[in-house]
């Protein structure tokens, strides 16, 4: 398959079960609209499906896509990049934060080296999706030629078709890889036109002392990006993103194209997700926001998306964390619809 032939397999969602929706909650058995958000989340669960009521997600995953950043050599982190390499095998031995919400949440985890700088054999439930060992340095050249771009979207694709195949209904995105906020940053700016400030943070760094250079180091990629060639949505993401951005593009497109909702984490995740969005707009209508980042990007894809995220815990770890805890209301929003008794039933039993 080609990113194309991928982009091509995403339909837009179901507008006439999305209505049904609308409807059946109007005559089931409480006051219209009292269970707020979760109406509309039920109602777009159901225009994903195309059936109302929509299927209850029974069988979550999460991919964890981990890579490292050329642009860790501006002095962006404090973190030196061995802890991407150390953080993969420590979810892949079940000891991260990501694998006791997974088990909280009744979640699969699944991480996928696509980038990492990693040094010897791969650890034990990784799958090794490497395209190459860590990205360039976006202030000074593209990160990812077109062609390493394309291969990892194919990559986090390809995951995530193997997981809706076994039986995956319902997608979650996360990631692990120092400097990562760095390169989301460069890419929220660039497809919201944000300014750099706005969607820049700490990350992981121990305090604000870093963010004025991550700023900088940002607007002269931003620069260097601007003077380049156009080539659309792609290069874009070639140039400013990671390898886990490109794999995490992949899988919310193979979620969409499958009709499985797609659970979209903080800002690293965001980012991918604007990505694919950009690349394929209809793709937008499968993805719901899990939570608000704790970072300033924290709200950009909510409101690229026009809908508020589901949780705002004030997180900023990553990994999926805050997509996961949002599980239980997307199985929720689906079970109200599936199970709830109408109005006519209560009045004709009374």
């Amino acid at each position: 398959m080609t990113v194309e032939e991928l982009i091509a397999a995403v339909r837009p969602v179901d507008q006439e079960a999305f209505q049904r929706a609308r409807e059946r909650h109007a005559g089931l058995a409480k006051p219209p609209g009292s269970l707020g958000r979760l109406e509309d989340l039920g109602a777009r669960l159901a225009a994903m499906s195309g059936h109302c009521p929509p299927p209850v997600p029974s069988s979550p995953a999460v991919v964890v896509a981990a890579a490292d950043h050329g642009v860790h050599a501006e002095g962006v982190s404090d973190w030196p990049q061995e802890v991407t390499a150390a953080m993969v095998a420590t979810i892949a031995a079940g000891g991260a934060a990501v694998n006791a919400i997974a088990r909280t949440v009744g979640a699969r985890v699944v991480v996928a080296d696509v980038g990492t700088l990693r040094l010897g054999p791969v650890p034990d439930g990784v799958r090794d999706e490497r395209v190459r060992s860590g990205t360039r340095d976006l202030a000074v050249e593209p990160a990812m030629t077109l062609d390493e771009c394309r291969t990892a979207i194919l990559a986090g694709a390809r995951v995530a078709a193997e997981l809706v195949d076994g039986g995956t209904d319902l997608l979650v995105t996360g990631e692990v890889g120092i400097g990562n906020t760095t390169a989301s940053a460069a890419l929220m700016a660039t497809y919201t036109g944000a300014d750099p400030a706005d969607v820049t943070g700490k990350g992981a760094n121990l305090d604000q002392g870093r963010t004025a250079h991550k700023v900088g180091v940002v607007r002269t990629a931003l620069a260097r990006h601007a003077a380049a060639p156009d080539n659309g949505a792609l290069g874009t993401l070639a140039s400013l993103g990671g390898l886990e951005h490109a794999a995490l593009a992949g899988v919310m497109l193979a979620g969409a194209a499958a009709r499985v909702p797609v659970i979209v984490d903080g800002v690293v995740a965001g980012a991918a997700a604007l990505a694919a969005v950009a690349l394929c707009p209809e793709a937008a209508g499968y993805f719901v926001a899990g939570h608000t980042s704790a970072e300033p990007g924290g709200r950009t894809l909510p409101d690229r998306l026009g809908e508020p995220a589901l949780l705002d815990l004030s997180l900023r770890l990553g990994e999926g964390t805050g997509a996961l805890l949002a599980v239980p209301l997307v199985q929720a929003a689906a079970r109200v619809l599936a199970e709830m008794a109408t109005l006519a039933d209560v009045t004709k039993n009374a």
